[in-house]
């Protein structure tokens, strides 16, 4: 541990896999306290052998409302403080809007949206009682551009931007503030766990279909080193930082040719827009 370093206390969701797995081993190796949560919480057994004293781990499924409440309670109660929650969990939905189904829509919204948020309501009023806290969103490059095929898991990720943007500046009071970490594709098992939808033949020849055979057989493009990632969000987490983190050259690239894209096309309407208004007194 680097004698310079002030411990500090995280709890991450997602914890068993991932981004989540390797922040976890970073902050346990440097002498951090993590509050680990994970589906199935056998996967991280080898890191509470390792370090038994400053890992707590505990299972947590987003989809029970119930159960990250009382998760995020026990967590603090167990652990008195927590410096930073990093949302983490989530997973991918593909496929084109019209070849979704109905419960893969309900359950990538309940995980990655309603989750998320959920979570971040929970930890909250902690977060005021102890006087400050950081909450680390691990949004996406697709919280702000879509891909076609990956409408739904765009809507989580844009939804729960817009969230953490109108709840940072209700808490900044507090001295709570959040980092929106958005990676573009990394090497991570994140791939593996993507849910396709079942196909309709008449998207095979669209940008849809193209995503689809991409991501199914791994030709997608990954540039996102996932071990970088995780250490610019860790000393983002660290530090004074912007509410936002792109992670990776693609998402970088990605994010301003999109909004330099979208900036275009707003000005282009000044005209229209300024003409909506009510005529001056």
């Amino acid at each position: 541990m680097n004698k310079t370093h002030l411990r500090k206390t995280w709890l991450i969701t997602g914890a068993s896999s991932g981004l989540g797995r390797i922040m976890t081993e970073r902050l346990l190796d440097r002498g951090d306290r993590v509050a680990a949560t994970a589906r199935r919480t056998d996967a991280l057994a080898d890191l509470a052998q390792k370090h038994p004293s400053a890992l707590s781990v505990m299972r947590l499924d987003l989809t029970d409302l119930h159960g990250i409440r009382a998760t995020v309670d026990q967590a603090f109660r167990q652990l008195e403080r927590i410096d930073v929650v990093v949302s983490n969990a989530g997973y991918g939905l593909v496929g084109a809007a019209e070849e979704l189904e109905d419960a893969q829509i309900d359950h990538q919204i309940a995980t990655n949206l309603t989750g998320s948020i959920q979570l971040i309501r929970a930890v909250l009023p902690h977060l005021r009682r102890q006087g400050e806290g950081r909450i680390v969103q691990v949004s996406s490059e697709g919280g702000q551009m879509a891909y076609p095929g990956f409408s739904l898991y765009h809507a989580t990720k844009w939804g729960i931007e817009g969230f953490i943007e109108s709840v940072a500046q209700e808490v900044a009071p507090f001295n709570i503030d959040f980092l929106m970490a958005e990676p573009g594709p990394t090497a991570t098992n994140f791939g593996a766990g993507i849910v396709l939808a079942p196909p309709i033949a008449a998207y095979d020849d669209t940008p849809a279909g193209a995503v689809r055979r991409a991501v199914s057989e791994r030709t997608f493009e990954v540039k996102g080193d996932a071990g970088r990632s995780v250490d610019a969000m860790i000393a983002a987490a660290d530090s004074a930082k912007p509410l936002r983190l792109p992670l990776g050259s693609t998402a970088y690239l990605d994010l301003t040719r999109e909004l330099a894209r979208r900036l275009s096309e707003i000005e282009a309407q000044r005209d229209v827009a300024f003409s909506a208004d009510r005529p001056a007194n």
